[in-house]
Order: structure tokens, then sequence, then C-alpha cells
């Protein structure tokens, strides 16, 4: 089942540094980076700079393992480098080809203790940032061992302007601040934050990865990780005064980070820097530093749309149970219990939502609530609650099955965990089974709640190598996977291209029920949680205020040009149409993007961008000649200028462009909106009005001479 997806040509040269060595300056393959290596008084520790410009100050490097100290007291034994300059293509993703272009320097190390251990620090140099980790031969004196701390910093060579959210183990379903590292206040932003359900901060100066920032002078900071596996996801710990950051590891139940085996290579940690917005986004740094696709033959994992019984139930419209809980107990007939009547995930209510997908060239149907257990499952910490293959008297699987088929519709599976991990894994091939069984070829994973087992944190090894088997065990059954709460990626599917999308993030799902997102959290969230892979952010929400289904006050902050807009900036190869059918039923001049935007590219452009303001992305679908922009904002209205000089010249195109109405605005008129076409050329600059917390999308297709009858030439818009 398992092989190397491509062939990659690799150009490499070895050079061999001097063991006597303790200071070696090394530079990427086009300068841009500059590493400076230093062993003083045994600790070992790097710099890094951009262009002349100093990013990371020296600082300091190593771990610490039961009955070890890796981070002081270590001896030189030599170093090595090459160069590669190899491209491999992707399964699906923003462009088809990657290029991944570094030199790689390791530099051998040891303790001087009586039995010495022997580790590597090996870096990659890319002329966009940095990668680093540790890795151990099979060795005489360590074979297993425990990691207690590591002790990879980062000191800044300013006091960056910073977006953050706080280092949480157990959730990334954080609104994002905006502050100088010097102000960084973690458990202030956790008080005001009542809808979280699960939090674990540990102190007031942590925050997660990936961490953006931009310093006084304009250049731009990522520091995330790469290859997360069989190893904790990594919090920062910000020292205010020292402008410095530090590793700090998820911990388990018992304290200890890590237990492993040599031979081990911990993942990467990232640093991508570049004097434009632009060229944090362009960089394929994580994705290179990840392993490549472990799936022999991958034909069936398939980029889709899919719509689903997902947001009637968050906002209250239908539940996930099916009947009253009290009186249910563990051994409870559900063909007898007396249904409420406001289940979602019934037989009838699929068959509605099969028919809008095939009515519309929707790939799925995802249905959740569809099996027994949702009466009693929140917040219980209970062993098992969900066995994954009973449905509910009124969810006919194998009519649905047959009626998805004939009418063309693959159904989703749905799997809530309720925080039972060992419970799912337990089932997962029985699980698995029944899927195949019944039709399904992808599964969106849950995992609400604290993890059983007890005192284990969704960030830390053992739930990181839970993910990872999920994704594994789910390719042998050729099954496609959407992980909801889990860690936040890494890259980890280019090894595995059948894991889609993840959550990990504060979806639309907290406008139906909390105070929501800001408008400017759609132009922080391609520098933050989309730089290790994609989401499930579940976008296209029509009915933009809540009010009519008694959600008083509750509204997406966002017009619904937006809305469109962000299939294109929030890009990745599982996108939810969220809302109700009979939203797009009322607008489907509108919904007619979302039938036409692609879910896979060829190429991406990053045409205006700034974090935390701005953002329009230009992308070409896979295999065709067509291009789809979007363009979102923040709560202030702009105009968008944007040359489309990435079109092929001498041909002619239309340009259907979907933005803000007249007088449009996020919070008092989100839902007015134009629909306008034109004829384009790679010469014209589309001149776009944004409205406050709005954008606009635009699908760009070549168009014969007959298809351009009536159509007129671009003109500027004005409102």
């Amino acid at each position: 089942m398992f092989g190397v997806c491509l062939s990659l040509a690799i150009l490499s040269l070895a050079i061999t540094f001097p063991c006597v060595a303790q200071n070696l300056i090394v530079s990427s393959p086009e300068k841009a980076i500059r590493l400076e290596f230093s062993l003083k008084d045994g600790i070992p520790g790097y710099a890094v700079s951009f262009k002349g410009k100093p990013v990371v100050l020296p600082s300091t490097l190593g771990l610490q393992l039961a009955g070890y100290n890796l981070d002081r007291n270590v001896r030189f034994a030599g170093a090595d480098s090459s160069i590669v300059d190899e491209s491999w293509t992707q399964v699906w993703g923003e462009t088809r080809t990657v290029r991944n272009h570094y030199r790689q320097v390791t530099f051998h190390l040891s303790s001087q203790s009586q039995e010495p251990v022997v580790f590597d620090i090996v870096f990659r140099l890319f002329d966009d940032g940095v990668g680093f980790r540790y890795t151990f031969p099979m060795q005489k004196h360590l074979s297993h061992f425990v990691v207690t701390a590591e002790q990879s910093t980062f000191s800044l060579a300013g006091d960056h302007n910073t977006f953050w959210i706080p280092g949480d183990y157990d959730t990334n379903e954080y609104p994002y601040t905006t502050s100088k590292i010097s102000e960084v206040d973690a458990r202030s932003v956790v008080k005001k934050t009542n809808d979280i359900a699960t939090r674990f901060v540990v102190d007031s100066f942590s925050v997660q990865t990936p961490l953006m920032m931009k310093s006084a002078d304009g250049v731009y900071l990522n520091i995330h990780e790469a290859a997360l596996a069989n190893y904790p996801a990594m919090q920062l710990h910000v020292d205010r005064k020292a402008l410095r950051l530090e590793s700090r590891l998820v911990s388990d139940a018992v304290g200890n980070m890590a237990y492993l085996q040599t031979p081990f290579a911990t993942p990467w940690r990232t640093i991508i820097v570049s004097d434009k917005a632009a060229g944090i986004l362009e960089s394929k740094i994580i994705l290179n530093l990840n392993e490549p696709c472990a799936i022999n033959g991958t034909a069936w994992i398939k980029p889709q749309k899919m719509i689903g019984v997902w947001w009637e139930l968050h906002v209250g419209k239908s539940s996930w149970d099916y009947a009253d809980p009290s009186g249910i107990g563990a051994k409870t007939d559900w063909t007898k219990l007396k249904p409420h009547g406001r289940h979602g995930a019934t037989t009838a209510n699929t068959k509605r939502y099969i028919d809008f997908a095939s009515k519309h060239g929707i790939d799925g149907v995802l249905v959740e609530g569809w099996n027994v257990g949702w009466e009693d499952w929140f917040g219980k910490w209970k062993e098992e609650v969900f066995d994954f293959i009973t449905p509910y008297p009124d969810f006919d699987v194998d009519e649905l099955r047959k009626y998805a088929a004939s009418k063309g519709v693959k159904l989703i599976m749905h799997h809530e965990t309720s925080g039972s991990v060992t419970n799912y894994e337990r089932r997962l091939d029985e699980a698995f089974g029944f899927m195949k069984a019944n039709g399904y070829d992808a599964v969106k994973t849950g995992y609400v709640g604290r993890i059983i087992p007890r005192g284990e944190h969704h960030d830390g090894q053992w739930m990181i190598n839970h993910y990872n088997r999920v994704a594994a065990k789910a390719a042998a059954y050729e099954i496609m996977v959407d992980m909801h709460e889990p860690a936040r990626p890494t890259g980890m599917h280019r090894t595995y291209p059948n894991w889609l999308a993840s959550e990990a993030t504060r979806g639309t799902e907290f406008n139906a029920w909390s105070v929501g997102s800001p408008p400017e959290h759609e132009t922080i969230l391609p520098f933050t949680r989309l730089m290790g892979g994609p989401i499930d952010y579940t976008p296209g929400i029509f009915q933009i205020k809540l009010d009519i289904y008694g959600k008083k006050g509750n509204k997406i902050h966002s017009t619904l040009a937006k809305q469109l807009a962000l299939y294109v900036t929030i890009s990745g190869p599982l996108q939810m149409a969220a809302d109700l059918p009979e939203n797009y039923e009322a607008h489907l001049d509108a919904f007619q993007f979302i039938k036409d935007v692609a879910v896979d590219w060829d190429d991406s452009r990053y045409l205006e961008v700034e974090p935390g303001d701005y953002l329009t992305v230009a992308r070409k679908a896979k295999g065709k000649d067509s291009w789809f922009i979007g363009s979102v904002t923040d709560e202030n209205p702009r105009t968008a200028k944007v040359p489309l000089g990435f079109l092929d010249s001498g041909t002619t195109y239309v340009a259907t462009i979907y933005r803000d109405g007249p007088e449009a605005h996020w919070d008092n008129n989100p839902m007015v909106y134009k629909i306008e076409k034109f004829r384009v050329t790679s010469r014209t600059i589309l001149t776009v009005p944004v409205a406050a917390g709005g954008g606009f999308a635009v699908s760009v297709v070549p168009a014969s001479l007959d298809q351009l009858k009536g159509i007129l030439r671009y003109k500027p818009l004005k409102n």
C-alpha cells in the first residue's frame, strides 16, 4: 500500500567542515539567508540574517533528556554540507509543482558525559528561511529515552508587531490578538474568551505557532514547525523583556514531553522570512520539510465541495440528538425511544440535501448526528459514547446509500469521539469497514472535550501519534479525512494527501453562538493557521444575520460578497457550502460562484497582501485555463487594484465580478451585492471598491467571439 508517490531529480554538492571549528557561517543557495552556528562554552547556538538584516539574534539550541543535558557541555564533532535542487508534483495544492532548493548543513555533536550521547543539529537554508531539527542515530549509550524539555530559542531583532493566540494545550479556537511582542498577555485573552470549551494555558506569556510578526523596518517573519510526528507540538514562551521566544513542548499526564527510541529525528522548527508579505504566503518551506507522499497510488483522492446537515445544527434549527436524554442508559433500546422531532440527520432531511447537491453539482453531503449517543456525550468524560456504526432509527443507512448513488452524490461520514480516543482507536477498523461497505469515501472526525486517557492533551505526543495513525489507517482503506479539534497542521498532508483538511482554528461556527470573529480574522488566517495546511473553514453563509433563527444579535462578521471571496483566499481541497439550501435558493445568482470555483490549483498569485488588513489572491484552476480571484478586507473599506498580467496574452476572457453593493457594510448592510460581467485581457487592471468587512470574488474564463457578444470591455468600477 505504501511507497513513494513521486520520482525526484536531485543535484547535491558535498562540503566538509573541519572538526575543530567552533563557529561556522553558511548561506542559502542565493545568499539571501545567512546562518551563523556557534558552540560557546559548550552551549550550541545560532543566528540568522536575511539580506544583511538580523532576523534571529544569537539564540540557544539543545534538548534535555532524562539523565542527559544536551543544551550544555556539548562537544563539536564535525559538520558537513550539501546543496539540493529538486522539483516535485503535488497531489493537490495551491500550485501544481514545488521547487525544493536548499543548502543542508549538519552539525555533529556529542555530550561530554562519561557515556557520551551523539546527536546532530541539521539546518536547511532556503532563500526564504530556515528549518532546523535534532536527530539521534542508533548508538551504544542511547536507545530508549525521554525528552523532558527543548531549549530551542528565537531571540528577536526588535519588538515586532505580532499576530498571536494563547498557547493552549487543547484548543486553537481563539480570535487573534495583534500587539507588540512585549505586550503579549495570553491569560487576559482567555478571560475575555468565554466561549472556549476546553482550556489549558500554562502561563500568561505562552503563544501558539504559527506565529506571524512584522518588524518596524518591514521584514515579515513567521515561526512554526514542520513534519510533526511522534513528538508534542511546540508552544512559544515569550520573554517580554529580552524579546526572546523559548520553545515549550506540550507535556503528557506526568509532565514528560516525548518517549522516543533511536534512530529519531524531531520535527523541524521553521523560520520563514521575507521583505514582502506575499513572500510568507508563497513560501513552500513547510511543505518541503515534510516527507514525500507515503501512499502508493493517489487517484482515489479527490478534492471536492460539500454541503451538509451542519449549519442548521449550529443555528438551532435542528439538533444532533434524536430523543430526550432523560432515562437513557447503557442498554437503551433506541428503537423504542420517543423522538423529540428536532433531529436533523433524518433520512428525509438528508435526501433534501442530496437533491440540492445533485441539482447544483456539489460532490458530497456531510451528515452529523446520524449515530446513537448524542443525547449524553458533551463534557461527560465517558470512556464509551459512540460506536460509529449504529444509526438512529430515523436514519436509514441502506436507503440513503442507494439514493445518494442514484443522484451521483457521495455521503460523507462524521465520527465525533467526544475525546475518548482509546475508544475510537479500538473501533477504527470496524468504523472504516462500515464506511466502505456503505459508500462513504470521506470522514470528518472530531475531538471535542478533554482527552481520554485522562491527562493527555490535544497537542501532546500521544494525540499527535493518534492523528497520524488515523491518516495512515484511512489511507489503507482509501478514505479521505477532515479532522476537527486536532493540533494545528504542520504540512503532513504532503505525506498523507488523503488528509484533506483540518479545523484547528476559530471557524465560522463561532458566529452562531458567540461573539464570533472580527472582520480582520480572515486576513490573518493565511499568515497563521493556514501556513501548516488547509482549513475546513465552512464559508459561504448567505443569511448573514442570524436573528431569524432566534439567535438575537448573532451574525457573520462579513458581507455576502466576502463569503464568496473566502473560497479563494482560504483555499483547500475540501470546501463546504455551509449555509442551508433554502438560503442558497434565494440567491442562486451569487451561488453560481460557489458552483464554479475550483478546489485544486495549478498556480497561485498573491497580489495585494498585508496581514490583518487585506488580501487579494488569484488562482488558476487545475488543468484548466480559468482563474479565480478572491479579495477580503478587515473592518476598513478600501479600493483594490488587481492587474491581470498573469493571464495569457492575446486571449480575451470574460470576468464575472461578485462584489459588495452600494452602501454595503458587514455590520448594518451585509447582504447587498452586485454581479457584473466584462471583457478583460492580460492588460486589464481591475479596480474594485470593497466595503468595510467586505470582499469580492471574480471568475475569469477564456471566451469565444460568440460568448463575448453583448459583454462590454472592462472599465473601473464605482459604487
